[in-house]
């Protein structure tokens, strides 16, 4: 059976999600029907990170994860409020552990300032005990404006908005082919075709097979990084008061092992970023063979391998040796023990790689005549989701 519609958003992550309420929202006469692989909503990227709402202090001033970090900041805590979805504005601190990073650590101040952000405070040795009586560092910035919450909790609520202003939601519907042809586009799903003028590409670690379905040659690929995490015994969760991140490494897109109260309680550990052998690779064990010899094929990942081996090197050893990731820990809180943690879950990140070796750092959306792309979307893009989201909708508007 054919369904005809104005646009179809295939993927129902927080990205898809908020795309397509904005669109909705914009228009409400629009026929929308969202398209969902899985049996649930927010099943991948969304429901496995840390909770975390960002400030938007790391990101380049200007840059899209930049702007749609700072006004999706906004959104969000807006939504939530009128909403009623619970939140907690708890701060954070980022340390430095050694005077090698006290540039970087000034970088992101004066990033922070740059993004808008209001409130930061330099810490200097003595007063870091002040926010987390366990944490070993030499220096600081405590950041305001970021909190904790249950991102999937939020992406039901959009789900929830979507189907009031009248659109559709289907889950199981694996898009298989695309098909373009005067002037609108059929998909083609295991059991169903739905037609439409435009279609919005949000489907996190698959993007890019996605785009292909349309786009020979988008010129990323998506490389899976699993992220683990440990979390602290409940007799040892007194050690961190809040949120506690260490000061990255700017060549690495990743924030290095830190410590996240959780909305829902407890504390997480972690986490690494371990190549995945799998783009769904929630496990150690979780392997697929065409997907993994794709990823070691892919130009961009090789350039990438022989530029970080070190460092990748390290995250394995510490993804196999708890002793590893307790140390990597006790550069933050040296009381931390191996006894201390207990297995925690793990997330994978959909991150962009393009054909010259580049990890792609910002947000990426291509562009075509009835389809729009979003092939890079990694953190903070559940904090950035309405922002996003209107974005996105906003392109994709423009052509109908």
């Amino acid at each position: 059976m054919e369904v005809k519609n104005d646009i179809i958003v295939i993927g129902g992550g927080i990205v898809g999600l908020a795309t397509a309420l904005q669109l909705k929202t914009k228009n409400p006469d629009l026929k929308l029907t969202l398209l969902e692989k899985e049996n649930e909503l927010a099943k991948h990227q969304t429901g496995n990170n840390s909770g975390v709402i960002h400030s938007g202090i790391y990101y380049k001033p200007g840059s899209l994860k930049a702007v749609n970090c700072v006004t999706g900041y906004k959104k969000l805590l807006a939504f939530c409020d009128q909403e009623g979805i619970p939140y907690d504005l708890c701060g954070k601190i980022i340390v430095a552990t050694s005077k090698e990073e006290l540039p970087r650590l000034e970088t992101l101040y004066e990033r922070g300032g740059q993004n808008g952000l209001t409130g930061l405070k330099k810490i200097h040795e003595g007063e870091l005990k002040e926010y987390e009586p366990h944490v070993n560092g030499i220096a600081g910035i405590f950041v305001p404006q970021t909190g904790i919450i249950d991102f999937k909790a939020v992406a039901e609520k959009y789900a929830e908005k979507i189907r009031a202003l009248g659109g559709e939601i289907i889950l199981g519907a694996k898009v298989k082919r695309i098909v373009s042809l005067n002037g609108s586009s059929t998909v083609y799903t295991s059991d169903n075709e739905y037609q439409a003028k435009l279609i919005v590409n949000c489907a996190g670690l698959y993007s890019d097979k996605v785009a292909r379905l349309t786009h020979k040659n988008p010129g990323v690929k998506i490389i899976p990084f699993r992220g683990e995490y440990y979390k602290l015994r409940e007799d040892r969760e007194h050690l961190v008061r809040n949120l506690i991140y260490p000061v990255p490494d700017p060549n690495f897109p990743f924030l290095g092992v830190h410590f996240t109260r959780m909305m829902r309680g407890g504390v997480e550990a972690g986490p690494n970023a371990v190549l995945a052998f799998s783009r769904e690779g929630y496990r150690k064990s979780d392997v697929n063979l065409r997907e993994f010899a794709a990823s070691l094929a892919w130009p961009g990942f090789q350039k990438v391998a022989a530029k970080y081996w070190r460092t990748g090197l390290g995250e394995m050893y510490r993804s196999f040796s708890k002793a590893a990731f307790t140390k990597a820990l006790q550069k933050l809180i040296p009381e931390i023990q191996e006894s201390d943690l207990v297995t925690g879950g793990a997330g994978v990140r959909a991150q962009a790689c393009d054909r010259t070796g580049g990890l792609v750092d910002d947000f990426l959306i291509i562009e075509e005549a009835q389809v729009v792309n979003v092939c890079n979307a990694p953190s903070p893009a559940a904090t950035s989701s309405l922002a996003i989201g209107e974005s996105v909708s906003a392109l994709a508007l423009k052509k109908l």
